[in-house]
Formats: C-alpha cells, structure tokens, sequence
C-alpha cells in the first residue's frame, strides 16, 4: 500500500495529504472515481437533464404525461439496482472480479450519457431509456466501488478516506456542472448559440468524457482484492450459484453481523430523511417564488461547502468517534428541517442551502465508513450491494410523508418540518449501534477465510 510518491514529498506536504486522507496513491485514486462519478448526479440528474426531459424532450406530450415518464424512469432504475446489487456484489466477491464489474457498468453508464446528445425535441422514450441506462450504471459501479474501501483502508484511515471520496465528489460534480451552466445561460460566449439546444447536449455528453477520464486512476492504481474463500468454498462452482448460496447464507448470518444490520436499518431511515430534504427543496423553494436562478445557485453552494466540510467530518470523527461525528450531523439535518418551516426569502433558501452543504457529504461519508469498518471483507461486495439498495430506497418514505403533511395541512412548510422525525427515529437506531463490537464481528469472520489457491476445484 506505499506509496514511494508520497513518501518523498515534504513532511508537511505528507502530513496535511494524511489528515485529509489522502496520503497513499490507491486512496487518491479511489477517490478520484467520486469527482467521476458525481458529474452524473449534479448535470444528469439534479440540475440540467431534469429540465431538458421536461422541455425539450417530453415538448409534444402533456405536461402530466412527461412527470410520469420521469417518475416511472426513476423508479424502474432504482428496483433494477435493488434487484442486481445484492447478487452482482456476492460474484464480485467470489471471483474476485470487482473492478472488472465496476469497468462494465462504468462502460454502459459512459456510452449512455454519450449517447444522450442525439436527444431531441420530442424524444421523451429515448431520453427515459437512456437516463434508466446512466442511472443503473452510476449505482450498479458504486456497489463495486465502495466495495473497495476496506480492502485500500485500514479502520483507522476509513473515515478520513471515505469523506475525503464525498469531498472530491462535491469538487469533481460542482466544477463540471459550473462549467456547463456557463455554456448554457451564455452561449454566444463559447460560439454555441446557432444552434438550440446545443449547448445542453454538450452539457450531458461531457458527463460521459469526465466520468471515463478521471476513473482511469482507479484503474490504474488500485489493485483488485485477493479472492478469500471460507473454509469449505471451492472455486470450481458457479459464481451465479455461489453468490446465490452466499446471499442466502449472509440472511441467515444476520444475527452475526447485527451491528451492520442494526447500521443498515438506522442509515435507510436518516438517509431517508436527507434524501428528502435533497429531493423535495428545490419543488419547496418554487412554492415559496424562488426564481430558477436562485434555485441553480444553492446546488452550487452545496457541492462547493461540501468540499471542506466534507474533510472536517473525516478529521472531526478522528477526534470524537465516528458515531458522535454522525449525530453532530443529524443534529444540524433536524435544525435545518426547523429553519425550512420558518423560510421566506431568497437568502433564507442560500442560507438554507448553506447549512446543507456544511453537513450531507461529511454525515453520509462517515456513514459509509462506519458501515465499511463493520462487515467482513471477504463479503464487501456483498454487503455494499444491501447497502446499495438502503441507499437507494432511502428516500421513498420521506417524500410520502412531505407529500402527506403539506396534503393535510395545505403547505409545504410542514411537509419540510415533519422531516425531523426520520433524524430522530434514524438517530435512534444509531444510538443503539455499537461499532466496536460489529468491527469484533468482521474481523472473526475475516479470521477464518484463506486466499483461493489454484487447487480449490469443485
């Protein structure tokens, strides 16, 4: 894991790239694949596709019709990855074929997003396949990757290393998207405005040459993980049939791991509640009459906050416990549900957005490393492909319920304030998660695997 680079830097230079995370060239590069990868949420699915599938693509059907492709688009993407993640990740650990699973999503969500600059007015089938195409890969590659984490980390590093990937995300995702919106509201500046829409296809082809760039690192610097076998696998079985026999033994296992679990549950029902907040504030802020301009300025606060609050979660974990850290954050989340109710203006929502970016990367960064720190290696692919579908579905109930209390109370200020009550009941089940004997856990387990030799046949 040396890292001769690093070694020969200055000692402060060493130092700092440490506290942050850093300081080996695997872990820079692990966490390049972040800066990747978070081009597709900000330009594709949070801030310039969204608007372009409603106006440019869905432009001859109604209104009605175009929220519910979107709405089918989102939710058949997230049941094919809650479908896949489990099973693809239980193959990846018996083959030991990580990367190579994270290349062959990496390749469809790349091609997908290429392809996304032949969308034209009216094109609203092609637009929902492609954007289920770019949303199943994005996810799909993130099972395998995050996979990778403890086998590139050790459980001190874990924290600062995680944290340190959602840091480089908010950069890699918000430059890119500053990028694109400076060709898109200007486009005469960069010779892009003879023809319509131009400047917004670009927008989401580059998603597919920034993803593709900055993942070779990963590539290239990151080893795949040593096949661990338990003591009675073989190697000759099916890796289908394998990865199956594995799912089916992690259930009954449960009880071993009900740290993890325990993890699981209290991360599906907090994450729930940013996934909301994420979800529904910009719909919250166009009740309230925030202009668009308004709304596009406080994503970009976000991902820019993000990048050093994100490090201060990592450095702050290493200090208090990575459990405390967690709740500090959740705190925060449920003063910001408080303040949402009382909003009224333009800076109100800045502000809001503010206090956003200061704590999601740093709260769901060291979420992850927790989880990671819990569950044994031999089975990372595995257990990050539940931990896949928790975060996926994270968000499903958080908006039923907004959608609940703005019904009966006839605005949306309650529907943002009744929020809190996932950070409490997911703080809850935190409370109760006790880390150091889940780390106990998946350590024994790890104890009684072996490396896959080339005699293991069936």
């Amino acid at each position: 894991m040396s890292d001769s680079a690093s070694a020969a830097a200055p000692g402060r230079s060493v130092g700092m790239l440490e506290r942050l995370g850093l300081h080996r060239r695997e872990l820079r590069a692990w966490a390049m694949y972040d800066w990747a990868a978070s081009s597709v949420q900000t330009t594709i699915q949070v801030a310039v596709f969204p608007i372009y599938f409603v106006q440019v693509a869905g432009a001859n059907i109604a209104e009605s019709q175009t929220s519910q492709y979107w709405a089918y688009a989102n939710s058949f993407s997230i049941a094919i990855v809650a479908l896949l993640s489990p099973i693809l990740g239980a193959i990846a650990d018996y083959s030991a074929v990580k990367k190579r699973m994270l290349g062959t999503f990496l390749g469809v969500g790349v091609t997908a997003a290429a392809l996304m600059f032949f969308i034209e007015r009216g094109d609203i089938v092609l637009a929902a396949i492609l954007f289920v195409a770019v949303n199943v890969a994005v996810a799909g590659s993130y099972v395998f990757y995050e996979s990778l984490l403890p086998h590139i980390a050790s459980e001190t590093e874990m924290d600062r290393v995680s944290t340190a990937g959602f840091a480089l995300g908010y950069l890699g995702g918000g430059l890119l998207l500053a990028f694109n919106l400076a060709w898109i509201l200007n486009p005469e500046l960069f010779g892009l405005g003879g023809t319509p829409n131009l400047p917004v296809r670009l927008a989401l082809a580059s998603v597919a040459l920034w993803w593709l760039a900055f993942s070779i690192p990963l590539f290239r610097s990151v080893r795949e993980p040593v096949r661990l076998l338990e003591p009675d696998e073989r190697t000759g079985e099916s890796p289908v049939r394998a990865a199956a026999r594995r799912l089916s033994e992690t259930f009954h296992e449960l009880r071993g791991y009900k740290q993890a679990f325990l993890m699981l549950l209290a991360f599906l029902i907090y994450n729930d509640g940013i996934a909301t907040i994420q979800r529904m504030a910009a719909v919250y802020g166009v009740e309230l009459g925030i202009t668009d301009t308004t709304l596009i300025g406080a994503i970009l606060i976000v991902q820019f906050v993000g990048i050093p609050f994100s490090f201060l979660f990592g450095w702050m974990a290493g200090r208090t416990g990575t459990k405390p850290a967690i709740f500090a954050g959740l705190a925060v989340f449920a003063v910001i549900s408080v303040f949402g109710f009382f909003m009224q203006t333009a800076t109100h929502f800045f502000i809001l957005a503010l206090m956003v970016g200061t704590v999601q990367g740093g709260t769901q960064g060291l979420s992850r490393s927790m989880f990671a720190n819990m569950i044994p290696r031999h089975k990372s692919g595995e257990f990050f492909g539940f931990f896949s579908v928790f975060s996926k579905f994270a968000g499903i109930f958080g908006p039923l319920l907004f959608a609940f209390m703005s019904g009966v109370f006839g605005s949306g200020r309650y529907g943002i304030l009744s929020v809190i009550a996932l950070f409490i009941l997911g703080g809850a089940l935190l409370a109760l998660v006790n880390p150091e004997e889940g780390e106990r856990a998946a350590r024994a387990a790890d104890a009684h695997t072996r490396v896959a030799a080339p005699s293991d046949a069936a």
